[in-house]
């Protein structure tokens, strides 16, 4: 329930998922979907038995997060350029090559750091009220969860995409600007994180003091 709850706030995975159902199809999305929750689950493994050593990282998830913020912005112009060209239907250009869309979620999940102290927090608060102990299937048990809940969060946008396109006259165009709107705000909104010091890296510093949840993904 909290990662299906935490991927429904509009993010770059979600809304990128949403895109490629819409503008190639289901099965690549959930191919997608499939990479960046794999990755994801990796992390929370990682971040279970390796608390102290992600702290540490503060320079490594500094750079995830411009390279992130450069990621987002080309998808945003991507989309822009998408609804402009031939009535709004052609493909993000980001979206435009052979790689598999399995590895293209991998790739994004992996440098976006956003999760990290999502996942840390969520983890230190339930560590706390003995809702999770460190048991290995406990441990199992709680990624597998993860792993079916932004699976299922990434669902609602992609379904919900088609379930658009099928009922939107020329609704691909609309959805290309409202998607292109959608990825320049997130940018500009971590822009203003990264600027103002309440990025991943400070809330990893606030979890760590406090164990409090960041809200979502």
């Amino acid at each position: 329930m909290i990662s299906f709850l935490g991927s429904l706030p509009l993010g770059t995975l979600n809304v990128a998922a949403m895109q490629i159902g819409i503008q190639e199809s289901i099965r690549d999305a959930l191919y997608f979907s499939f990479g960046s929750l794999l990755v994801e689950m990796v992390y929370v493994r990682i971040s279970l038995v390796g608390i102290d050593w992600i702290r540490r990282q503060h320079r490594l998830m500094k750079v995830m997060e411009w390279i992130t913020l450069g990621i987002v912005l080309a998808l945003a112009a991507g989309s822009f350029l998408a609804a402009m060209k031939d009535g709004g239907d052609t493909k993000n250009v980001l979206l435009q090559n052979n790689m598999h869309r399995f590895l293209l979620g991998m790739f994004m999940c992996a440098i976006n750091p956003v999760q990290i102290p999502f996942w840390f927090g969520w983890s230190a608060v339930l560590f706390t009220k003995g809702v999770l102990e460190p048991v290995k299937s406990q441990y199992n048990s709680y990624i597998i969860g993860i792993g079916l809940g932004t699976l299922a969060g990434n669902c609602v946008f992609i379904f919900g995409g088609q379930w658009l396109v099928q009922r939107i006259s020329n609704s691909e165009a609309y959805l290309n600007w409202v998607i292109g709107g959608i990825f320049l705000l997130t940018a500009i909104i971590q822009l203003i994180k990264i600027l103002q010091h309440k990025d991943a890296v400070e809330k990893l510093h606030h979890i760590q003091d406090k164990d409090i949840p960041p809200p979502a993904k």
